[in-house]
């Protein structure tokens, strides 16, 4: 099969595209003949080898952590999926490789996918909408009348966890760049905040929930938002010192974290709010959930570009800019 991997970390020209062998499939693996993948912040730091502390992959590396595509064949033990069914999936974060023409999946990864959007648009949710859902829905526990401030609204995360906010039916705050303050409206924003011309924290106060994409002097400004008893999380650059304890990391590293994190840790305890780092994970009941919304019109995938699997170098590139407004997607089949 054809796909796009790394011999070793680094810049975009060390990522190729040739012929490697199709994986292995487990008994209660699926194996899926790939239509579409999308581009993700992670799939750079992972290129770059700003994980490799997190996760410990081999060479050669076949990039990419969230598809669409359709069932070639099922393991002996694989009850939910039969083969021709079309489906989407985040992978396991230690067996990602969706940049390429068959990936195998865990089957309490993978979902049926929506019904009313192409294999495209199909592809560029699970990594964002399953990050929206834990963290607003799961560690938010987001409501009816409750406020949200929720970072880049024009991005990938952002889109989908504004429409998302909107359908559990809060009041939404969102920082975004002028040219896109109409679009994060028609999302369901009911306050946008242009990121260039106002500082956040004086525009959105006594949110219950703060989803900080930035880490750094960012995530301890959240703070000023968050009511007591609120909650920031954070996909940003800072890690909590709860999260390296939980991912069992060597005691140098967890110190070192703490000390990284230190600020919105001290914010978090002066505000008396809770700091919570997430890395989310892939979960197939989850992207259920997220395919009925789909279904029903709630939540619209927003696809900003869609390049070739021989034009990944292109497609990292242009994630990398910061000039896509939702999600860029990779076309395979």
């Amino acid at each position: 099969m054809k796909a796009a991997f790394i011999d070793r970390y680094g810049g975009n020209d060390l990522v190729k595209v040739a012929d490697i062998a199709v994986p292995m499939m487990g008994p209660k693996d699926v194996l899926v003949r790939i239509h579409a993948a999308s581009v993700n912040p992670l799939d750079v730091k992972t290129r770059d080898g700003k994980l490799k502390t997190l996760l410990k992959y081999r060479f050669p590396l076949v990039l990419g952590n969230d598809l669409s595509g359709v069932v070639s064949d099922v393991g002996a033990h694989v009850t939910r999926f039969k083969k021709g069914d079309a489906v989407y999936a985040r992978l396991d974060k230690d067996r990602i490789g969706t940049f390429a023409e068959f990936a195998v999946v865990r089957e309490g990864a993978a979902a049926l996918k929506p019904t009313n959007v192409t294999f495209e648009e199909a592809a560029s949710l699970p990594l964002v909408a399953l990050t929206a859902w834990q963290a607003l829905v799961e560690i938010g526990k987001l409501g009816a009348n409750q406020r949200v401030l929720i970072h880049a609204g024009s991005g990938g995360v952002g889109s989908v966890a504004i429409q998302l906010a909107r359908h559990l039916g809060a009041m939404i705050f969102t920082t975004v760049g002028q040219r896109n303050m109409e679009l994060v409206r028609r999302l369901g924003a009911d306050v946008p905040i242009d990121y260039r011309s106002a500082r956040f924290e004086g525009v959105a106060k006594d949110c219950d929930v703060v989803l900080d994409s930035a880490g750094g002097d960012t995530l301890v400004r959240c703070f000023d938002c968050v009511k007591p008893g609120g909650v920031v999380v954070s996909i940003g650059t800072t890690p909590s010192k709860a999260f390296a304890r939980s991912w069992g990391l060597n005691p140098i590293i967890v110190l070192a974290i703490s000390v990284m994190s230190r600020k919105a840790t001290a914010a978090a305890r002066d505000h008396n709010a809770r700091f919570e780092y997430l890395f989310m994970r892939a979960d197939g009941e989850q992207l259920r959930e997220i395919a009925r919304l789909v279904e029903g019109g709630a939540i619209k995938p927003l696809v900003d570009r869609v390049f070739p699997l021989e034009q990944v170098r292109e497609a990292l590139a242009y994630s990398e800019s910061g000039r896509a407004t939702g999600k860029v997607v990779i076309g395979v089949a």
